[in-house]
Order: C-alpha cells, then structure tokens, then sequence
C-alpha cells in the first residue's frame, strides 16, 4: 500500500494520490510492514509517531519525493513581538500550546552534565539559527556574546525566559541585534522530538531524503532514557538516510537507551551509588530487559547532513550495537558551549558493539568520535576529521570537555581505527586497551594514555571496571579494570603540525601537544610481558598477581615520523625525517576538500608490511580478533578510497602519494 501525504492539499483526505493526508503522522498510523509513505514538499509542524513495525523483508519506507523537500520540525513560527527598548523585544506564549511538555520550564540537565548554568530545552530561532539563552532580562538586553561560544556572533542574539503564573503564559525576551522580528523568520521550539515512536520494538523502518529540525529535546545520558529528535527508540533494523538533521537543543539523532524507571538518571535523583556503578548497573539491568543482538539495533544511518546540535549529532547506549554510520557530513556540534557534560560529541555512542563508522566527513565539533565502554569489535575507518577543536582564541567553558577526533574510553576492544585523515590537534584519546591503528594520517597526539580511567578516594584507588561480551553478542562475559597498553600501531603516518606551546604537558592530559608513538614507551614489548606467563614457569596464583595486574605488551612498527614527531624506543622498521616539513594543507575549493601535500618526496621508497587480522593478534580480555562483524578476516589492502594496496604497501591511508593535491571529500 502506498500513502501520500501534501501538507499544501486542497483539504485533508484519505492518503490515496487524489485525496493525500496533510499530516504525516495520519499515514503512521496506519501503515503496517511493506506500505510506503510518500511525503510532498512542505513544512509539516509535528511530531510522527509510527505506530506499526516493518519487518526485515517488507520495512515500513517513509520517502520525501524531492530530496529534502519535506521538512519535519519541532518548532513553530512566533509573531506579536513587542519592542521593549534599544534592540529587546518580548512575546507571550498561552502554556496550553505546550500540553504536558514545555520546553520553557523543563531544564536541561541530569547525569554527566556539569554546566553551572540553567538552560532550557527550548530555544528562539532566528533565520534558522539557534540563539543563545542567558541569564536574565539585563543580559539580553545588553546582547553581548557569550564568550565560551565559538561563534562570537552567533552568541550576540540572546534570549531569556520566565513564567507568568498568574495568565499561565511563558514570557520570552529576545535581543534581535538591530533585526525586525515581526519581519525576519522566527521560530520557537516546541514538541519534543520530530520522528520517534512511543513505544520499544517498532522495528524496520526507513527514513528517507526528509529535512528534519528543531527539536526541544531533552538531555541524553547513558543510563537514561536517551532522547533525540529522530530514532528508533530501542528497535530494530531501521535506516535514516539522505536527511538534514540540525537545531536539536539536544541530540539530532539517538540510536539510544530504552526508559528504565529504576535506572533512569539514577545519580542526579538518588546519588547514592557512584556513577560508574550506576552504568555497570545499566548493563546488567539491559541483559535482563532483552539486550540481545536479535531484538535490538542494526541501524543504518547513511548519507546524511548531520550538524548544529547541542550535545551530539548521533547519541546510543546500547540501542545502537551493529549498527553502520557511513558517508554522513558530522559538523558543529556542541558549538555554543551552553551545554555542558560527558556525552558531547559529533557521534557519542556507548556500546559500540561491532559499530563501523566509515566514510564520514566530521568537523567543526566539541569531539570527532566518542566511543565510551565496550567498544568491542568497533571500527572507525576512512574518515576525513579536522578542527574538531575549540578556536584558538575561546576558552574551555565550565563543565565543557576536552576536544580530539577520536575518544575511545574503558573499552577493552578490539577497536579499530584505520584509514582516516585525523587533523586535528589531539588526534587520538585512548583511556583504553585493545586499540589497533593502522594506516592514518596523523597530525595530533595521543593523549589520555596511561590515564583517564582510575580514582584516588579517600586516599586509595577505585578502580573502573567496564563490561567485555561474548565475541559479535550482547551478553556480557566478564568486567575488569583498564589494564592499559594492549595496542597495534602500524604503518600510520605521524606530522608534528601544530606548534607546541606547553612543555609541560605529558601524554597523561587530554591536551597533550606532542605527536607521535614515544608515549608508548611505558608499555612492555610482548617478550616482556609474556616472560613470568611463559611454560617454564610455575602456576603461582599469588606470585603472578603482580604481572596479572601490570600493563599490556604494545605493537608498533611501520611507521613514519616527520617534522619533530616522536617515536617508540622498541620501533625497528620506521621512518624518521625530523627537519621535513610535508606542508599539509586541508584547502576547501568549490564545496570540495583538498589534500595538498608533499609526502612523495619522502615515503615514495618505504615500505611496511601488510596488515591483517591474523597479524594483529586477539585483544587480550574478551579474547577477540580484530575482524568484520560477520567473523571474517580483514586484510588492510584496500585504502582511504578503497583502492587497492600492494604487498607491501607505503603507509598512511593513501596507496598513492604522487599527486601532491587529492580531493579527500
């Protein structure tokens, strides 16, 4: 069955391509597995609710017929506004528009968020832009800029709000900047999510070519229910492709967590467990409620222009395991530094198990990638990733976080990361184990190693223990400590790009400024490592404690190391040219991105290995191969563009380095 839907019909009808329904959410309703939902171009201001699931050979397709021609939001137009004085102006809102959710006295806030200040998850648009709320009447009017923002003109449109209780109405006030706001296009947010269903298990569903924005979406921390503008809430099976997804006060899209009422923002309400225990719990507590790779996640997310919210682009706990996000456009996220917390990012996921994120273009974000517990059998591969950092010239807002392209956190892998272009300062965070990189480009550090994980309480040391699964499943197979070390690092390309400026900086902070594999020191060769396990030796319980609970060996060769990069102590096959400067430029031309560089000049002639699953060895605690999601091997042949490596291949993501300008995306 075929439904069509024209929010500029004549009157509204009955879906058929004479009479289209003029809401969306009508045609959800009804549609059940291998119907077709076909959507005019137009505004429709509501929020779809399918009702029905789709199944794996007949999905639930729900199509705008021009590309990006439907637009799905949150928010509706605000006109009336009164000039108070100089560039204020101010609006009154009936609560009754708002039904039980108003964004104008519901906070943003919960577990893991650390910003000082009250901030709403409703918000004021201008001309499709997102203002900045502040802190009262006398801000707004003043209009001056928040200075955490990375946009400091953006941060000059300010807004504040508060409640008349006795007209039952919300009060906003909203300095325009010298701007008619009765004559530009202003908008207000005003239902909680754009595409989601009410209940768990309504599985295979397709989203196609829908612009899809502003959102008064609420805060989505792990152990939560985890809010978005559009998900699948915790199902199964779904796509969400060729679609614009941007202005969520919060998340634009979850792939994320089921309500648990016993679980739900657990620390922010009782407090009495650490959060650490709480996520544990939140794992234990999913394996009871169906947590299994047969009833959940297996999304696809591709083709989309992700960008403009406020805490992440994509957000997932657990809901999102097997899932692929390729060929998406990931940019400014977390820009304004209003919101701050533990689980901002382009994409933050918990659980990544056996998640590949391939293909993307991610900038301009508070962090790239965040890969948080249980990043097992994750891969992180062909990705572009610059400027995924604040501007030189704002500070780190309180309760803001540090910034990388790439945090992998407490997981015990195997995590790959291969094939990407990572640009930004701090290149690669990794509080973790099992971690193998392979053929990179990188122009920033490693940071975090070594670190990030463990607390000193009262005096002694607690310990993180985080989840490992049984190999391509959900169930949980045992906990542990990060050990630390456990690493492949091969045939990647390091540059010292930017300039170090803080000495004092080690590997151990999250700034770190120096690039390269010396951090690595620390860790035993496998010799080493193995030398009190080996055959010869006697099964002492106690005696071994002290190798059970040392760090893990680490594998580095292949690599090249130019203008100042460092290098591991124990690396045989190496290249080091320290004076060579390769000139790396990331230059944007006609929408297109180039590579301009002069790496032939000096790796024309060097060679490292080729790397494949039987090479990288098992990821120590869940016993894993760095392998496909299916079981089967991978052999690194193949390059950032997919073309072919030889045997022995020229390290960095590029087979072939002999144009000194390459078109990257």
């Amino acid at each position: 069955m075929i439904y069509y839907v024209d929010t500029n019909a004549f009157r509204d009808g009955d879906g058929s391509k004479k009479r289209p329904f003029k809401h969306i959410c009508d045609a959800a309703k009804i549609a059940v597995a291998g119907d077709e939902v076909l959507v005019a171009s137009g505004i429709y201001r509501e929020k779809v609710t399918p009702a029905n699931a789709g199944t794996k050979d007949a999905p639930i397709v729900y199509k705008s017929i021009e590309k990006l021609g439907a637009i799905i939001t949150g928010a509706e137009e605000i006109c009336g506004w009164k000039k108070l004085e100089g560039n204020l102006w101010t609006v009154r809102v009936n609560n009754d528009v708002f039904a039980d959710y108003n964004p104008y006295t519901t906070r943003v806030y919960g577990d893991w968020y650390f910003s000082p200040k009250i901030r709403h998850t409703g918000a004021v648009f201008l001309n499709d832009n997102m203002m900045y709320e502040c802190d009262s009447i006398d801000d707004c009017k003043k209009g001056e800029p928040n200075p955490f923002a990375w946009n400091q003109q953006d941060a000059s449109y300010l807004w504040f709000t508060e409640q008349d209780k006795d007209s039952n109405e919300t009060i906003l006030y909203a300095n325009f900047q010298g701007l008619d706001p009765n004559k530009e296009n202003v908008e207000i947010l005003v239902r909680r999510n754009c595409f989601m269903p009410d209940e768990n298990g309504i599985n295979y569903i397709t989203v196609s070519g829908f612009n899809i924005n502003k959102a008064a979406t609420t805060w989505a921390p792990p152990a939560a229910y985890q809010d978005g503008m559009i998900g699948p809430h915790w199902s199964k099976g779904w796509i969400i492709e060729d679609c614009e997804i941007y202005g969520s006060r919060c998340c634009g899209i979850s792939l994320g967590k089921y309500l648990d009422s016993e679980n739900d923002m657990y620390f922010t309400v009782k407090k009495v467990k650490s959060p650490t225990q709480m996520e544990r719990d939140a794992v234990c507590r999913g394996q009871y409620h169906g947590w299994l790779k047969e009833n959940v996640g297996h999304h696809i997310i591709r083709r989309c222009n992700i960008h403009h919210c406020e805490q992440t682009g994509i957000v997932g706990r657990m809901g999102g395991v097997f899932s692929t996000i390729e060929d998406c456009h990931i940019h400014h996220i977390c820009n304004s530094q209003q919101l701050g917390g533990a689980e901002t990012a382009g994409i933050k996921l918990h659980a990544a198990i056996d998640v590949t994120i391939r293909r993307n273009h991610i900038h301009n974000n508070i962090m790239g990638i965040w890969l948080d517990w249980e990043a097992q059998g994750a891969r992180v591969s062909g990705n572009l990733m610059h400027d995924n950092c604040r501007p030189r010239c704002i500070e780190q807002a309180d309760g803001a976080m540090f910034n990388t392209d790439v945090f992998v956190e407490v997981g015990h892998g195997p995590t790959l990361i291969d094939n990407n272009l990572l640009l930004s300062p701090v290149a690669i965070t990794i509080p973790s184990e099992g971690i193998a990189c392979v053929h990179n480009l990188v122009l920033g550090s490693f940071s975090l190693i070594n670190s990030g994980v463990d607390s000193i309480i009262n005096n002694q040391r607690e310990p993180r223990y985080t989840p490992y699964h049984i190999r391509h499943r959900t169930e949980v197979a045992g906990f542990m400590t990060i050990l630390h070390g456990d690493d492949r690092i091969y045939n990647n390309i390091f540059v010292q790009q930017y300039p170090i400026t803080d000495n004092t900086k080690t590997a151990a902070d999250a700034d770190y400024q120096e690039v390269g594999t010396a951090p690595f020191d620390i860790f035993p060769t496998y010799e080493e490592w193995y030398k009190p396990f080996s055959a010869n030796t006697d099964p002492d319980m106690g005696g071994l404690a002290e190798a059970h609970f040392g760090h893990l060996p680490v594998w580095i060769d292949g690599n090249v190391y130019l203008n100042g990069a460092n290098v591991y102590k124990n690396e045989v096959n190496k290249l080091e040219a320290p004076d060579y400067n390769p000139e790396i430029i990331l230059e944007i031309k006609d929408g297109n991105y180039i590579f301009k560089n002069k790496l032939n000049n000096i790796i024309n002639n060097f060679y490292g290995n080729l790397i494949s699953t039987e090479s990288l060895g098992l990821a120590f605690e869940p016993e894993q191969a760095f392998e496909n999601p299916d079981g089967t091997p991978i052999v690194f042949d193949k390059d950032y563009f997919g073309n072919h490596r030889s045997i022995k291949p020229i390290p960095g993501p590029f087979a072939d380095y002999s144009k000194n300008a390459i078109t990257v995306w």
